[in-house]
């Protein structure tokens, strides 16, 4: 059956989606773009994603009318969630603490700190349950918590002379199998920040993605090797 331009288009969101997850490198990222764009049937498209698991929850197969659902281009939620707390709280009086890079975070989880600092960073995290609370707790000092888009965060705490609230927010929505985490508590003369934005390492997958998109398209229209266009082997006029 003859591909349509929603359906290369479908396949080439799956793939930038693989090379953000870090399931393919550039060289195969360029190569399986290109062929997509090339494609003229579900013959063709079918196996640059047959070795991919689907992004998110849904992907609408080749073929199918209905929209792709894009989901988290860094998590797969339902593998995330689970298993024994590593860190259950966090505590700093006159000093720092940090909770970073691949931890499991328990189902309830207390942060204090006094005349000190501390950073959760939820980014990579695992989590004990996929309800989780987490109580920051501050007097004089202060919290910051950092998450991915695609988390479900509720932020409900209290600033006394102080501030408790979100700050920057990439783009991106919550994902519906993400875990759903309600941070709580209160910041006397103090302050709790929420920001949600991706790591570094993902930002640049993504840019490196789009950019290759780019020379792909760009390829497209200006007509590859055998003189069209690539798109369905209508010619661009």
């Amino acid at each position: 059956m003859r591909a349509s331009d929603a359906e290369r288009e479908r396949i080439a969101e799956m793939l930038r989606e693989a090379v953000a997850e870090g399931r393919l490198d550039m060289d195969e990222f360029d190569q399986r773009l290109e062929t997509a764009y090339k494609a003229r049937t579900h013959r063709e498209l079918e196996p640059l994603v047959q070795d991919l698991p689907a992004p998110g929850s849904v992907v609408a197969p080749v073929g199918s009318s209905a929209p792709a659902t894009p989901g988290s281009p860094a998590a797969n939620w339902p593998a995330r969630i689970g298993g024994n707390a590593t860190s259950t709280g966090a505590f700093a009086m006159w000093g720092g603490f940090n909770r970073k890079g691949r931890w499991t975070v328990g189902r309830v989880f207390t942060a204090f700190a006094m005349w000190g600092g501390g950073e959760i960073d939820l980014r990579e995290a695992n989590f004990e349950d996929r309800e989780t609370v987490i109580r920051c707790i501050t007097i004089m000092g202060g919290v910051h918590v950092t998450a991915p888009p695609e988390l479900n965060v509720d932020v409900r705490g209290v600033g006394i002379m102080g501030g408790f609230g979100e700050g920057s927010n990439e783009e991106g929505e919550p994902a519906p199998d993400a875990p759903y985490v309600r941070i709580t508590g209160f910041a006397l003369m103090g302050g709790v920040g929420v920001d949600r934005k991706r790591t570094k390492a993902e930002r640049r997958r993504l840019k490196e993605a789009k950019e290759a998109e780019r020379e792909a398209r760009r390829g497209r229209e200006l007509g590859g090797p055998d003189g069209g266009s690539g798109s369905g082997g209508r010619k661009e006029l």
